[in-house]
């Protein structure tokens, strides 16, 4: 949908709509064309009707079209979660769509694998590199002990390393390894032997450069077609876009690829229920066919291959950490302006902003697990 965007907030309309959208926000601290930061402002009249039939979608595209401004869309976001907005935003049809779509289909058969990388990873390297910090880690980082963003990815990959006992000359292998950060930060620090896959040909090209000269393989390459044994799995930032028709298949590969004493550590973004849902506008523009795990839906999957050591959540750590790249986003798009569309950098502050007051709310978590394939003795996990 697309109309002329108007400069400065506009008057309220007397519509049914508006006061449908006024009632919804009733109690949630944010108000529409208020003074605070978290209050939005309404840009153009036909904004109450575009959310109303469309839900997040037409509230995250209206955004991007300039329908409404926000300073501070994670607070806003945040006081939205709290006040328990989260599933009432989507409209029938939204869940009745995705449903269907996850009891017909295999939205992340191999067929499909790739859509993610060419949707988002994609999108350009120069981008993210503004975005993120010299680690180039795109998941949340550990901020204990820190006060950066760089610092608290470096102690995330530290925390990885040392809860998979790493020790040189191991073989071990990165799941969805993204731009090389941790294969780059072991092989180099622990002196391991690394092969990491992903599905994005921009991660790999800029993976390849950044771990030239370490033992390092990089491969374009979807996890169901590994072959091979290795001491150490890891898998940081990638189970999101498994999907839950594959989770089975995801941790018999896991089995099947460790060796009797080794470890496996999954990274991922939890979600507090079991239902099968994605909200539609992150699905169209950011992570295509992606689906936040539950807590049941790692246990009933893992449970016939892989022994479960540790469970660790510091989601409370992604509020900061997508804080800080949307800062970095902001500080940093001129370098970038004349590539990209003011809509992309509108997108990707939308994005980040609610994603950031979704795990200040505690909608979301972070989940470090660690399992064995029942390997005699304890194991204790450091923090």
């Amino acid at each position: 949908m697309t109309s002329d965007t108007r400069i400065g907030p506009v008057p309220l309309p007397n519509t049914r709509a508006r006061r449908v959208v006024e009632q919804l926000l009733e109690g949630s601290g944010v108000t529409l064309n208020g003074s605070a930061d978290w209050d939005i402002q309404v840009h153009h009249p036909d904004f109450f009707t575009r959310v109303l039939h469309q839900g997040t979608l037409g509230l995250g595209e209206a955004y991007m079209d300039g329908w409404w401004e926000c300073p501070r869309i994670d607070e806003m976001a945040c006081r939205l979660l709290m006040h328990g907005l989260g599933e009432r935003a989507h409209t029938p049809s939204e869940r009745l769509m995705y449903r269907l779509q996850t009891g017909f289909f295999n939205l992340q058969s191999k067929a499909r694998a790739y859509i993610v990388g060419e949707t988002h990873y994609d999108l350009g390297n120069d981008l993210f590199e503004r975005m993120l910090d010299p680690t180039m880690c795109y998941s949340c980082g550990y901020w204990k002990r820190a006060d950066s963003l760089h610092q608290a990815q470096l102690n995330k990959l530290d925390l990885v390393a040392r809860k998979l006992e790493l020790a040189p000359g191991m073989r071990v292998l990165d799941i969805g390894c993204g731009w090389g950060s941790f294969a780059e930060y072991a092989a180099h620090h622990y002196r391991v032997e690394v092969t990491g896959i992903t599905i994005s040909r921009e991660q790999a090209t800029l993976a390849r450069e950044r771990c030239d000269g370490l033992p390092v393989d990089i491969r374009l390459q979807d996890y169901r077609d590994l072959d091979g044994r290795f001491d150490r799995i890891v898998s940081i930032g990638m189970f999101e876009h498994v999907g839950h028709r594959n989770y089975a298949t995801y941790f018999r590969t896991v089995e099947q690829l460790l060796e009797d004493d080794g470890l496996f550590l999954l990274h991922t973004i939890g979600s507090n229920n079991s239902d099968i849902t994605a909200d539609p506008w992150v699905n169209k523009y950011i992570f295509p066919n992606g689906v936040l795990p539950s807590a049941m839906h790692i246990t009933r999957a893992a449970e016939a291959h892989l022994l479960l050591e540790d469970w660790q959540n510091f989601g409370a750590d992604y509020d900061p950490t997508l804080m800080a790249w949307l800062g970095n986003v902001d500080d940093r798009w001129h370098e970038i302006a004349e590539r990209y569309s003011d809509r992309i950098r509108r997108m990707f502050r939308y994005y980040l902003s609610v994603c950031a007051g979704a795990f200040r709310a505690r909608d979301l978590q972070l989940w470090q697990l660690v399992f064995s394939r029942g390997r005699a003795g304890r194991y204790d996990a450091p923090r």
